[in-house]
């Protein structure tokens, strides 16, 4: 799979699936991402996406790895569109 179109798939989900912080960056937790369907078919691997966006430095997060359950509160801040 090409790595930079999969980047732009996990962006577009986050406008669909986030909501604006305070700061006014788009945010969605990882376990709304990780729950919903649409996202669920289209990215085979969410996690090895979301390094691959945040060593791109188009996103933020706490932590190098996200799990299921243990982080599903955990922001995903879009940083770039």
């Amino acid at each position: 799979m090409n790595v930079d179109h999969e980047v732009g798939l996990l962006v577009e989900e986050i406008h669909r699936l986030g909501t604006k912080g305070a700061d006014g960056k788009l945010r969605v937790k990882f376990g709304v991402l990780f729950a919903d369907d649409k996202c669920a078919n289209l990215f085979e691997a969410l996690v090895g996406t979301l390094k691959a966006a945040k060593r791109r430095k188009m996103i933020s997060y706490e932590g190098e790895l996200l799990l299921q359950g243990v982080h599903d509160n955990v922001d995903i801040i879009l940083l770039k569109d």
